[in-house]
């Protein structure tokens, strides 16, 4: 008797996924088969098979991460992609492909094997047009409900009035309410509330003082940035776009996700030194990110402005004129470019070493203040501290990455686990705490900080010792990228907040065919509900900072 675990007999001596053992566990639930850049199986079935397919895939081959769900329409059918991971090892990628017919496009949900498919799902209903059978709750979810017709559909008239009367319609923001039949009120949070970090709405129900049920209510920044990105060429139209999602200090660490895919879609090499610099800049990008939701997130918890916030934004600085000395810009950076990066390091170099090693080197004692000021707070513990619970299971459910998910003990981090840059020639660590809880993220976070410290000072030290004639920062990219006919790949980078995934197909033109952005803020955003469920109000403010999102890239 094998006493292997049924994940284990799915992969091969070398690590890598069996692809037979993989059709052999689907058996006749496999139409046909694709080649996917990044999956080392892609299979097709049926749209009624949908579940039971997901819950082999899940529960027989180890594949617990529905990262992203991808919706298109082509002259044929509809398609949707359940792109598979597993957060033990990120480089097994499955995709399950689920056609659906031009008439009558009808799939089976995923919900049952992810709960994460409610949200992408949702999406693809909004802006697609694929209905989900047995799905919870199919309705839009960046578009307002009395939207007409689906954006990203090929029959979509732009010209055509898109929003009815609104007199057909109740007003979505109502009056907070008692319910008619029991004791539970209806409780507005939001749109126009800065606990809500943005403009999202929270549709709370209260069961006397604690939280009965939570709906996020999104879309209100949704900004077609998908279908821009389809508008525009892969060489030199599409990096700008990334810097908008998260526009607050992630702009690189965007810039890179949409790199990595382009760069896999159309083989392109890059050289070493672009990948050092980019691994730096990155870094600092990060802890600019942490920065910034440490600050806002002791705002929310005990409204500390004039110390921390301030703190925090003071450190940031710092960081940003940095990143300035290097792109030129404080937050729009658009300093990557297919193959490598705009341009080397700023002149003198020896001045743009001295700046950033002073940063490093007073950072350790900015952050002991941190922990003296924030983590050592009883306010701060008693607020934080065993509220916003979410166990190991539910936030891999919910397709959970980031600090959000390593607060939850899991584990994963793609900087390590599918190694790109330079990182893996680089001495650092995955931080990860065990609480699940809003204290535990908070201190990821900072942890976290402390390891980008040393990321970016490694690549300062490689890029003082770098040999002059060595130092090239591009590779040869044609001017014009036409990658092949219906090539298509899902790459993903570790942003700030989690996994920041790019799926693009090619259809032998300039533009991509289907530019489909996977946002770790969205994902994340989902597992509110669960975090929230029997606690109070004050506790969901804090519980809703601890996800540190953003609502440019939640609604894009």
């Amino acid at each position: 008797m094998s006493l292997e675990r049924p994940s284990e007999r799915m992969v091969t001596a070398e690590g890598d996924v069996d692809t037979d053992a993989i059709l052999d566990l689907l058996g006749d639930k496999v139409l046909d088969t694709e080649e996917h850049l990044n999956a080392d199986q892609s299979v097709v079935v049926r749209p009624d098979e949908v579940e039971e397919t997901l819950l082999a895939l899940r529960d027989e081959a180890g594949f617990d991460h529905c990262s992203c769900v991808t919706a298109q329409e082509y002259e044929d059918r509809y398609e949707s992609i359940y792109h598979l991971k597993k957060y033990d090892d990120p480089t097994q990628e499955v995709s399950v492909v689920v056609p659906a017919s031009k008439d009558n496009p009808v799939s089976q949900s995923g919900n049952a094997a992810y709960r994460t498919a409610d949200w992408h799902e949702r999406e693809a209903y909004d802006l697609v047009g694929i209905d989900y059978e047995n799905h919870p709750d199919l309705r839009r979810i960046l578009l307002p409900q009395t939207w007409q017709g689906h954006p990203l559909g090929m029959d979509y008239d732009q010209d055509r009035p898109q929003i009815v009367t609104l007199g057909q319609w109740d007003n979505p923001l109502q009056e907070d309410h008692m319910h008619e039949e029991s004791d539970t009120m209806f409780l507005n949070i939001g749109p126009h509330h800065p606990a809500t970090h943005g403009v999202l709405h929270v549709k709370t129900v209260l069961d006397g003082e604690q939280v009965a049920d939570v709906e996020p209510d999104i879309g209100y920044l949704h900004r077609c940035e998908e279908q821009m990105c389809q508008q525009g060429t892969y060489r030199h139209q599409i990096m700008p776009y990334p810097d908008r999602w998260d526009y607050v200090s992630a702009g690189i660490l965007n810039e890179w996700a949409y790199a990595r895919a382009a760069e896999d879609l159309a083989d392109i090499e890059v050289p070493e030194y672009a990948q050092v610099i980019r691994t730096m800049s990155a870094e600092l990008c990060r802890i600019a990110a942490h920065m910034l939701a440490l600050g806002t997130f002791a705002l929310d918890v005990y409204g500390d402005f004039t110390a921390i916030f301030q703190y925090a934004f003071r450190d940031r600085e710092v960081v940003q004129n940095i990143l300035e000395d290097l792109t030129g810009q404080r937050m729009m950076f658009n300093y990557f470019r297919l193959g490598g990066v705009a341009w080397d390091l700023p002149e003198p170099r020896e001045e743009f070493f001295e700046k950033t090693r002073d940063f490093l080197e007073e950072l350790p004692g900015k952050l002991e203040e941190y922990h003296d000021m924030i983590t050592s707070n009883e306010i701060f513990q008693l607020r934080c501290v065993d509220t916003g619970y979410l166990d190991p299971e539910t936030a891999k459910s919910y397709g959970a990455t980031g600090p959000v998910a390593r607060g939850s003990g899991i584990d994963y981090d793609l900087r390590r686990d599918d190694p790109y840059g330079y990182y893996d020639e680089l001495d650092w660590d995955v931080i990860t705490e065990d609480g699940c809880d809003n204290y535990a993220r908070v201190l990821v976070r900072m942890r976290e900080v402390e390891e980008s410290a040393k990321i970016i000072e490694q690549c300062v030290d490689l890029l003082e010792e770098w040999p002059e004639d060595d130092r090239t920062i591009q590779s040869n990219v044609p001017r014009t990228l036409k990658p092949d006919d219906d090539t298509e790949t899902y790459r993903a980078v570790e942003g700030a907040k989690g996994e920041l995934g790019i799926y693009i197909r090619a259809d032998g033109t300039d533009k991509p065919a289907r530019f489909k952005i996977r946002s770790p803020c969205f994902s994340n955003l989902q597992t509110l509900p669960e975090m929230t469920q029997g606690e109070y109000i004050p506790d969901l403010v804090a519980s809703l900072g601890s996800l540190d999102i953003v609502l440019g890239e939640v609604d894009r």
